[in-house]
């Protein structure tokens, strides 16, 4: 597929990229961002009092976040950020094995990367490597001029 992100992140480090999203709920969680290849985007999260839920397995919501966090940063860098915002229109997620310790990997790549809106395939594994959750994640694409998707009309 080739190099997916746009311009402005070649001249951006990896670690300028690390320390602008590494904020808030992903900071929460440890979530942290393990590499981008020229179409992919990686992340790790632990799987540890945070993210577990009473039984003691990763939390489903928890693989949601780690899903649509990778989907939204990698939806962000595809686009022009100053004509452009990304705002998530849909989740999903099967989850497929149960995990109760370690460190879960998440790797995000695309399905679709249109002007109005990405949809990417996310895949969650344990440290073996074996399938966790498997996530889909539908962003619309906003022209910050127009505050719509660039190929919507406006209201009338």
């Amino acid at each position: 597929m080739g190099r997916i992100w746009f311009p402005f992140y070649d001249t951006v480090s990896f670690e300028d990229i690390k320390s602008f999203i590494e904020v808030n709920m992903l900071k929460h969680l440890d979530i942290r961002i393990a590499a981008m290849e020229d179409d992919a985007f990686v992340a790790t999260m632990p799987v540890d009092h945070r993210t577990r839920q009473p039984l003691g397995l990763l939390h489903g919501g928890a693989s949601c976040v780690l899903a649509e966090s990778l989907g939204s940063i990698a939806s962000y860098l595809c686009i022009d950020p100053d004509r452009y915002d990304v705002v998530g229109l849909e989740i999903n997620a099967n989850h497929i094995r149960s995990v109760r310790t370690g460190r879960v990997t998440g790797t995000c790549t695309p399905v679709h990367i249109g002007r109005s809106s990405h949809i990417w395939d996310i895949r969650i594994r344990d440290e073996e490597n074996r399938l966790v959750c498997v996530s889909r994640m539908t962003n619309a694409i906003l022209d910050k001029e127009k505050g719509s998707c660039p190929t919507m009309s406006e209201p009338e």
